[in-house]
Parts: structure tokens; sequence; C-alpha cells
């Protein structure tokens, strides 16, 4: 067998080996990096309602305290937990809790999230992520979850049911994260 042949063979095993070893990375990741209580809250990107969708990601929001709520309208829990959210959002909004809700009803579906919207009169900030990446990148097992994402990008509290976002606790934590000082 020649140099060249056999440096074919090596170069080939090497290949397989880094595709399978890439695969079990993607296959295993949630196993070995979860989305958790302590971790880091991983960076998303979905569309704003707007007559021209902008795209926003969690990187907009850097440095202060976020409510990241994955939803849809077609969720009963969610229609529950609306309107508790909307009022934690107009008593901590101005004292700088950023309410990020992200739907993940299907593509083409805006309008039946705006009317969403205004059934519930809803004022902070809702995005759409029609293909639900957030879904898959924050490990969401049902509708709706929430995280709350202190100042330093870490995640201080999943939730994975609808709450009632006016009890002592929730403001308990809020306060507690919008006076918390990073460094």
């Amino acid at each position: 067998m020649t140099v060249r042949k056999q440096l074919a063979i090596v170069l080939l095993i090497i290949g397989i080996t880094g595709a399978i070893g890439s695969g079990a990375i993607r296959y295993f990741w949630k196993e070995f990096f979860p989305v958790q209580l302590g971790s880091r809250a991983p960076n998303f990107t979905a569309a704003t309602l707007d007559s021209i969708p902008r795209q926003r990601s969690l990187d907009n929001y850097r440095g202060q305290v976020v409510m990241i709520n994955v939803w849809a309208t077609w969720c009963l829990p969610c229609r529950v937990e609306m309107p508790s959210i909307e009022a934690l959002h107009r008593a901590y909004g101005p004292k700088g809790l950023k309410i990020l809700a992200v739907s993940i009803d299907d593509p083409g579906t805006d309008s039946t999230i705006r009317a969403f919207v205004r059934q519930y009169g809803l004022t902070f900030e809702i995005l759409h992520d029609a293909k639900g990446k957030i879904s898959e990148l924050y490990d969401v097992d049902g509708y709706p979850e929430t995280f709350i994402v202190g100042k330093d990008g870490i995640i201080r509290k999943k939730l994975m049911s609808a709450m009632d976002w006016n009890s002592p606790e929730a403001r308990a934590l809020v306060d507690r994260l919008l006076t918390e000082r990073t460094e």
C-alpha cells in the first residue's frame, strides 16, 4: 500500500470519527449543558409584531432583569397567566423589569397573536418565534414556561407552568433581582 493510500485512509477515519463526535455532541448537548437554574441564559432571536417585523434578541437586554415567557395563543394556562404578567409589568416595568413574551405560534399567525394581545390589553414586549427555536434552545417541555434572568445573565427562576405573578413570592423575587448589584 502506498503512502498516499495510507494517508487517505487515515484522513477518512479522522473524518468519520469527527462526524460521529460532532453528532454525539449535538445529540447529548442538553444532557451535558442543560438550561437550568444557575446557568447562563442562552441568547435567542425572535421577531416583533410590528408591521415590518424587527429581530430582537436577549442580547438587547443584557444587564437588565428579564422575564422570558414562552407561550402560545392556543395554550389555556397561558391565557390564565397573562393578566397577572400584565399587572407585574405595570408595577415593575417602570422600575426596570423587562418582560419578553415569546409566542411559539405557527408561521403566518401574527394577526392571531396581535388579536390576543389586544384582547388581553398586553403592553409588554411580545415577540414571535414562528420556528419555535426558543423551545429547543431553552429545553421547554410545555407551555407556558417562564425564565427569570438576573442582571448578570444567569437564570434565577424557571417555572414550568402558569403562575400568579401578583403573589408575594413572585414580587419579592422581582424586587430582590431589581435591587441586586452587579460587578
